[in-house]
Parts: structure tokens; sequence; C-alpha cells
């Protein structure tokens, strides 16, 4: 592992209940628009609330996560000017996060049928791009997404791969509700990230995709100036500064109550660079404790930095989208910086007094020059806990560690 190395995202692609595109991502992060949840068309979804915020689509019963992945990897992969041309001619891996993999088949009818694999989005995705490449499914919960693109930095830094298509995609799941359900973890409203009557979260459908890759090969196919001094400007390609993961090895569902190992992976991941992160998208799930938990980690990293450092809810926007919502929020990250701002949040009614961030509502806050990095958190069942920094702008020496 050469921690010279240096990564950069070069693409980024989203599907989301929105619909399809990172434009159209942006376009309802800065609506700020309150959306609620669907209640699906499933006869057998036999729970008390069958609430879930679906992508734009009817059919229930498609292999839904491998079209969404598909979806968002061609647009990452246009974003970032690469064609299956070049993807020939580089070393290229694919790797996803999901908490379900491709439920569809295997949920049929009463799922009486035969049964597939479930955990096959990489490769499915790497089959219809014709790569013969690394290929990972990542199935470690709703951290699922962070730690595919922590693979592909170090893939990247490890010289296995050049180009790494790297995120999460997770789709309707009967099966996954209908555990919520059971655990009493869902709000019979929305997701309601911080708020202080929460009740649970709500689930999402969604996959995001982003092209991560050496800052050489970038350099040499032109995706980056090839003076590594020059500034790549507000709305090219990115750093994946850190990657940190932790695992609390407690409990089965619920986070350490000290956050420790929440701590451990965000103080990690911005390194010594603290004081210039500009904004954080927090895990942020609804959940009584979660959201507690996150305020107060978020606190022991940032300071007193914690009060003036705004947040982004993504959850509150789109819902829980499980092993996608960290590809999901990293994207969001990209778009953040590439427009140099954090938008408005989902109205909040009264903010949970324990929850002590900065939440900003009606309007946009600009990123200060000097703070031109995104702090985004991932944490799933099994104590999984994931953070990773996008940051803007050239690094401070060409080949440095960025951590």
């Amino acid at each position: 592992m050469n921690r010279e190395v240096e990564v950069v995202v070069t693409g980024v692609g989203a599907v989301t209940c929105h619909g399809a595109g990172a434009d159209t991502l942006w376009r309802a992060m800065t609506a700020a628009g309150t959306r609620l949840p669907d209640r699906p068309a499933d006869p057998l979804a036999r729970m008390d609330l069958p609430l879930i915020s679906l992508v734009p689509d009817p059919d229930l019963t498609a292999e839904r996560a491998t079209r969404f992945a598909s979806l968002a990897a061609a647009e990452a992969l246009a974003d970032a000017g690469l064609d299956a041309a070049s993807l020939d001619t580089a070393r290229t891996a694919v790797v996803l996060g999901s908490c379900m993999g491709e439920p569809g088949p295997n949920e049929r009818g009463r799922g009486d049928g035969d049964w597939s694999p479930p955990f096959r989005l990489a490769a499915a995705l790497a089959a219809e791009l014709g790569l013969f490449a690394t290929v990972h499914d990542i199935a470690n919960a709703c951290a699922a997404g962070a730690y595919a693109l922590g693979i592909a930095a170090d893939l990247v830094r490890a010289g296995e791969a050049e180009i790494v298509l790297a995120g999460g995609s997770d789709a309707y799941s009967r099966v996954a509700l209908g555990c919520f359900n059971r655990l009493g973890a869902v709000d019979p409203e929305r997701c309601r990230p911080f708020e202080k009557d929460r009740a649970g979260t709500v689930f999402a459908e969604g996959a995001g995709v982003l092209v991560v890759e050496s800052a050489a090969h970038a350099r040499a196919r032109g995706a980056l100036p090839q003076d590594p001094g020059a500034p790549e400007g507000p709305d090219r390609a990115l750093r994946l500064a850190g990657v940190a993961w932790s695992c609390d090895a407690d409990h089965p569902t619920a986070p350490r109550p000290d956050g420790e190992q929440i701590v451990r992976a965000m103080r990690e991941a911005v390194g010594d660079a603290a004081h210039e992160v500009g904004c954080v998208v927090p895990h942020g799930t609804g959940t009584r404790l979660n959201d507690v938990l996150e305020s107060r980690a978020l606190r022991q990293v940032l300071g007193e930095r914690t009060a003036h450092v705004p947040l982004y809810s993504l959850k509150a926007l789109l819902g829980h989208c499980g092993g996608a919502s960290a590809a999901l929020a990293a994207v969001a990250a990209a778009l953040i910086l590439r427009h140099g701002a954090v938008p408005p949040n989902v109205p909040l009614k009264e903010q949970d007094p324990e929850c002590e961030v900065l939440l900003p509502q009606g309007a946009a806050v600009p990123l200060p020059a000097s703070a031109r990095r995104v702090l985004v958190n991932a944490y799933g069942f099994g104590g999984n806990n994931a953070s990773l920094v996008l940051a803007a702008g050239p690094g401070p020496r060409e080949g440095g560690d960025r951590r």
C-alpha cells in the first residue's frame, strides 16, 4: 500500500426517489422540500408501517438495485469523461455496497421460487460494461457504501487499479421493511433526523456511484491539469482526502453508548485538518440513539467549531438508502464542493436540544475558501463505522499523504 498515491473522484452519478441524475439530486437539495414516503403496491407487505421512498418506477418485481447501479454508473462515467474503450485500456475495478443486494428475484410472490445469490451487483455491472476486472460486493449493512469507497482508495493506492467504479445501491425489500417494523424502528411520518419527536427511520431506494481514480491516471488522460500545483477549480476532480473504518464490537444493532469507535473513525479520516472541514453529511438516521450519539461525537472531533460547521442532513431529503446511503452522501458532498455551498436542510419542526449541531434552514451557506472539505459519516448494524473526507483544490504536495 502506497499512501503517497493521490486518489481523486472524477465523476459522480445518482438515482434517488427524486429521479435519476446528480443534477436532479442537487435540485432537490436546493429546493429543500419535504417528500412523504410511499406505500409500495405489494399485497404481501403485511406490516404496520410499509413506508419507503421509492425511485419513480412502478415495477417492484424487477431487478431494481441492479438497474439503479447501472444508471448511476453510466452517469458517473460520462461525468468523468470515460467510455468503454478507456476502461479497456486501464486497470479497472468495481466495488459496490448494499444492505440487501438484489432482493427482487428472491422476494417475488412468497419467495418460494428458485433462490439466487443477492450480492452480485458489482459482478452484474462489470459484466454489463464488458470488464474483466477486480470485482467486490460489500455487504456490511448501512456503512457498505462508505466501505466500498475506502476499498476503492486502497485498490488505487496498492496499484491494483487505476480506475474504480465505487458506491452502493439498494432497492425495495419486503424482508428488510418487515424486519424494521418488527424492531419498532420505523417513523410513522417520514425520516426526520435530529427532530425532537423523531421515532425511527424510513428507508428509501437509491444508488450512488463515483469514479475513483489515481491522480496520475486522471492527469495523463487530461482530466486534471498537467501542473500538479494548478487549482482544478470548483467543478473539477475532488480528492478523496481521508477514509477510516472502525468497529464497535459491542451490540448487533446499537452503537456503543460512549461513541468511542465513531470518534476514532472520524478523527482518522480528518487527520490534522479538522479545521478545514466546512460541512458534514452525517449518518443521521432519525433513530433516537444514533442522532444524539453522532452529535456528541462530532463535538469531540470538531470541538468548538461544531456550532459553526453546517450539517447537511441528506436522509431528511431522501430517507435512509441503506447500503447506498453513504455513497449518495459522498455524491452530495461532491456536489456541495463543486457548487461551493451547503444547501438548506429540509425544515425542522423542532430540533432535539440534545443534538447540538448546526442544521441551516431557509438559505444556502457558502463554503469558506479555507474550509473546502466535507466529512461524510456512515454507521451500520454490527458496529460498522466509516468516515471519509472529500476535498476541493490541489493537495499540499504532489503525491503527498492526504490523511
